[in-house]
């Protein structure tokens, strides 16, 4: 590279620069803030001329420019490294607590920040994460507590039970009670809603009905009115629905009435009004003392015109038995009897409101508690196990949106086309599922119309009579909806009673399937025995459909039960009664024709009471048939023999009823009885057995009658030493009978 050989001028000395003259100019005074500190930029280097100098030194010029570049470096922040899983759950947790912790009114965090940030926590060991969850079971049962109402109560309590009501109590009963106190008209709504959770959580209704009391008695000592008047309205209430018994009603009456004022004898007409119907019913003696302090105070004391025209009207209500005041309404008597739990609280009890259950507390076995609440859930709804709660919140989300379509379209349908649709529905139901659990939850959710619930027991046995061998897995199906609920058990009870009254409409296969059924509910005390009491074994009231029916049905429970258990069952003091018409003792013909009837199906041991009963029973004089003594006497001897004969074909025929060729195993005994009704026919129409017999295409003349009488020798009807056959009071002795035959 060529470098030029010009050489550069050098600059003149400064006293040659021409001398310029210099302005004065005034100065600003000095400001009392500092000024800022400002970066003055590099000199540029250039001539009087205004051009700026070339760096001629290149190397220089590279080393200053990676001064330069280290000068920079140096002041650059370094790169920051991703922040760990940990580091992020940290800081959204002091975040989040920095948040609780802050006053009201601080900064405004939207929320869809909130939720990111309650996203980030996860960690349920953590006080955060259980923080929140307590937020939002608070938030869930207040919403819930709030839009109740008639028409929905059905549906609220199961979304109110997938939430933690046993961590949570303390949190529903305060709502509830504030619900309560805001809004008189639901007070009967709330009562029956904390009924429904007293039946599977009792430790939440005590803990409401400890709080109401505490209440009152709070209210009553700072004399504030509008307290009692919402606290004693919530416990009428609940003493309605049987949360709580009838004596605090009773306690806070005669409290209220012990020095009366114009506010405490509201206060108890109030209360009187809700609570009248049922103390009448429960505790009439409470009710008519109540009713006496009402009168004494009407006429002895100095008390508010408006508040006796209140008394005046008590009692008319009572006089007209409260039909505008009932203890219950018909809409919301959802509490079954035997599912309720009273609480025997009064208001002497020194009771804990467990105030701390209103507020967080950390747990350290979070995760055990919730997943304890979850089975218990899962219990209580009749979820399957290891359903996740996502599905069957989605589940019942789903039926409410189809039960409110078909609410909206209600169509009226004389064709039967809906109750056919609804068949086939539950056919189809039952049919495509696995196992008796799936079906009966599948069946669960089918949307049954009003008054058409009978339905569903009717397929299930129709069902089950049509399959060619019985199945247990429709036993099991009407098992676990006896078992579910009062509804089912009656709907089964009254399906026995329809089925047995038309069991001769259906052939053999199905009345076998339909008699094994119930017998598997009968033994497992699905349905009552009491059930029974329709049966009655005799000749008249029985054909031989039904007497096939009741042998499989008892064969069924012998097999299930085994026999002792069996005989136990039926002679229980309880359901004695019930089992009239199956033992009859009444009548000595129907005792003979029950006990035959049992002894031939092979369960004789159902008839040792019956057996005892007609040996202790007063006996008639036994007419037995002369023999004949010569030749000359044979006409008086074909008569005698004539007339047993008739007696002995009452028996047989009745006895030939029983077998009716229900089964293989019992046709030859079956032959053998008409061999014998033969020859008793016979002798009836003058002919001899021989005759009978010769016609009837026997090779031997004494042969049929010999092996029926053996036949039943050996069933055990017929006993050689005394007969059970005793038609019209003839004792029938078998050796005789043999005898007379041969």
């Amino acid at each position: 590279m060529m470098q030029s050989a010009v050489r550069l001028p050098t600059p003149p000395p400064l006293d040659h620069y021409p001398s310029y003259p210099t302005l004065s100019r005034k100065r600003s005074p000095p400001s009392r803030s500092p000024s800022p500190v400002r970066r003055r930029s590099p000199p540029r280097h250039a001539d009087h001329s205004g051009q700026a100098f070339r760096d001629v030194d290149p190397q220089r010029a590279v080393e200053r420019e990676r001064q330069l570049a280290e000068r920079l470096r140096k002041h650059e922040p370094e790169p920051t490294k991703p922040p760990t899983e940990e580091e992020k759950q940290a800081a959204a947790k002091a975040e989040y607590e920095k948040l609780l912790n802050s006053r009201s009114g601080g900064t405004y965090i939207p929320p869809a920040r909130l939720r990111a940030l309650q996203a980030q926590i996860t960690d349920k060991k953590s006080k955060e994460y259980q923080r929140m969850a307590w937020e939002a079971l608070k938030k869930s049962i207040n919403g819930l507590i709030n839009k109740v109402n008639v028409s929905n109560i059905k549906h609220i309590v199961p979304e109110l039970f997938t939430e933690n009501l046993v961590r949570g109590r303390g949190l529903f009963c305060r709502s509830i009670m504030k619900a309560a106190a805001s809004s008189s008209a639901f007070v009967s709504i709330y009562a029956t809603m904390a009924a429904i959770i007293n039946t599977k959580l009792p430790q939440v209704g005590e803990l409401l009905v400890h709080r109401l009391i505490v209440q009152f008695k709070k209210a009553f000592k700072r004399n504030d009115k509008a307290v009692c008047l919402s606290s004693t309205m919530f416990i009428a209430h609940l003493v309605n629905q049987q949360v709580v018994h009838e004596i605090l009603a009773a306690q806070i009456l005669l409290l209220l009435l012990n020095k009366p004022t114009d506010d405490s004898v509201e206060i108890a007409v109030g209360l009187m009004r809700e609570v009248g119907q049922h103390l009448e019913e429960m505790s009439g003696p409470i009710a008519l003392a109540v009713f006496d302090q009402f009168r004494s105070i009407l006429h002895e004391q100095d008390i508010d015109k408006r508040v006796q025209y209140m008394i005046e009207v008590l009692f008319q209500v009572r006089k007209d038995k409260y039909k505008d005041n009932p203890a219950i309404k018909e809409e919301l008597d959802l509490v079954e009897e035997e599912d309720q739990i009273t609480h025997g609280a009064s208001l002497d009890d020194d009771v804990d409101v467990q105030d701390k259950l209103n507020v967080f507390k950390f747990d350290d076995e979070w995760e055990e508690h919730e997943e304890a609440y979850r089975k218990l859930k899962a219990e209580i709804l009749g979820e399957a196990e290891g359903s996740d709660d996502e599905e069957y919140e989605s589940g019942e989300s789903s039926d409410d949106d189809e039960a409110k379509e078909e609410k909206e379209l209600e169509i009226k349908d004389q064709t039967n086309t809906d109750l056919t649709n609804l068949r086939r529905t539950i056919y189809l139901t039952i049919m495509s599922s696995l196992d008796f659990e799936e079906a009966v939850h599948k069946l669960l959710k089918v949307n049954l119309p009003v008054g058409q619930e009978a339905e569903l027991p009717s397929m299930v046995v129709e069902c089950c009579s049509q399959e060619r061998t019985y199945s247990k897995f429709y036993g099991l199906i009407g098992e676990r909806f006896a078992k579910l609920n009062r509804l089912w058990t009656d709907l089964f009870e009254r399906s026995f009673a329809t089925y047995y009254d038309t069991i001769h409409r259906y052939e053999t296969n199905r009345l076998r399937n339909i008699a094994r059924f119930f017998g598997h509910l009968l033994s497992a005390d699905a349905v009552g025995w009491h059930v029974l009491s329709i049966v009655h074994l005799n000749e008249e009231e029985t054909t031989s459909s039904s007497r096939i029916f009741i042998k499989i049905l008892f064969q069924d429970l012998a097999e299930a039960l085994g026999m002792p258990k069996l005989q136990a069952r039926f002679k229980d003091d309880l359901l004695r009664t019930s089992f009239d018409g199956v033992f009859p003792t009444e009548n000595p013909r129907d005792t003979r024709f029950s006990i035959n009837y049992f002894t031939s199906i092979g369960m004789g041991a159902l008839t040792e009471d019956m057996r005892e009963h007609l040996k202790n029973a007063p006996k008639p004089a036994a007419i037995m048939p002369a023999k004949a003594e010569s030749d000359s006497e044979s006409e008086s001897s074909v008569s005698s023999y004539s007339s047993y004969s008739r007696i002995l074909d009452q028996d047989l025929r009745r006895l030939l009823a029983i077998y009716a060729d229900d089964d293989v195993r019992d046709r030859t005994q079956a032959h053998d009885l008409r061999h014998l009704l033969g020859a008793s026919s016979a002798a009836g129409q003058g002919r001899t057995p021989d005759r009978l017999h010769l016609r009837q295409g026997h090779a031997s003349a004494d042969g049929g009658p010999k092996r029926a009488l053996l036949s039943l020798q050996l069933l055990g009807v017929v006993v050689a030493d005394h007969g059970v056959l005793r038609p019209r009071g003839v004792m029938v002795d078998s050796r005789a009978a043999l005898g007379q035959l041969e």
